[in-house]
C-alpha cells in the first residue's frame, strides 16, 4: 500500500508508485479512488495552491478556523523542503504533537494533513517548487497561524531561523496555546 502511516491520528504519507524508464518516469500523483479505497481517505479536492521559493524561505505554520478548515494533499516538484505539521484538534490524543519530513522532486513523497492541523515548510535546497491540493476554500478572515519559532513546540527547522526569511505575518503570530 503506497499509505505510510506517522504516529499522528490521520496524518499519512503517500509514496506513489513511479514507473520509469528511458524517456522519463510517470506517476499517478492522485486518484481519488485509491485514496478512498486504500487509506479512507474521502475528500473533494476544490483548490489548487502552487509557490516558488529559494533557500532559507520559511512558510507557515499556517491554518484555517471554522467552518474554512482545509484537509491538504502537498508535494514538491522540484527541489527539497522540509514540511512541518502540528495536530492543532484540541480533542485529539496527540493535541500538540508535531510531524515533519522531508518531501522532495526527487523521492516525490506527499503528504495528507487532515483538517485541524497547522502547516508550514521551509525549503532547503537553492529553490523549490511547492504544490497542494485543498479541500475548501481559502478565506482571509479564516487564516490564522503559529509563529515558526514558538518556544512551546521547539521545532527544528534544520536551519537557523535568524537567516531564514520569514513574512512579517508569519513571525508575529501567537505561540502554540495562544493560538485560538
Amino acid at each position: 500500500m503506497p499509505f505510510l502511516k506517522t504516529d499522528i491520528h490521520g496524518l499519512l504519507l503517500f509514496e506513489p508508485n513511479v514507473y520509469g524508464d528511458d524517456r522519463g518516469y510517470f506517476f499517478e500523483s492522485y486518484n481519488a479512488k485509491t485514496f478512498r479505497e486504500q487509506a479512507g481517505i474521502d475528500v473533494n479536492f476544490v483548490q489548487d495552491n502552487q509557490a516558488f521559493s529559494s533557500f532559507g524561505v520559511l512558510r507557515g505554520l499556517h491554518y484555517q478556523t471554522g467552518d474554512f478548515a482545509q484537509a491538504k494533499l502537498v508535494r514538491v516538484l522540484q527541489g527539497e523542503v522540509l514540511d512541518v505539521v502540528v495536530d492543532i484538534r484540541k480533542d485529539s490524543p496527540t493535541y500538540g504533537k508535531t510531524y515533519s519530513c522531508i518531501l522532495s522532486g526527487e523521492n516525490k513523497m506527499q503528504l495528507f494533513i487532515p483538517r485541524g492541523f497547522a502547516h508550514g515548510y521551509v525549503v532547503l535546497s537553492e529553490t523549490a517548487e511547492f504544490f497542494y491540493k485543498c479541500d475548501n476554500f481559502y478565506s482571509k478572515q479564516h487564516e490564522a497561524g503559529i509563529r515558526p519559532d514558538c518556544p512551546q513546540l521547539k521545532l527544528d527547522w534544520k536551519i537557523d531561523l535568524s537567516k531564514a526569511t520569514i513574512a512579517e505575518r508569519d513571525r508575529n503570530w501567537p505561540s502554540f496555546g495562544q493560538h485560538l
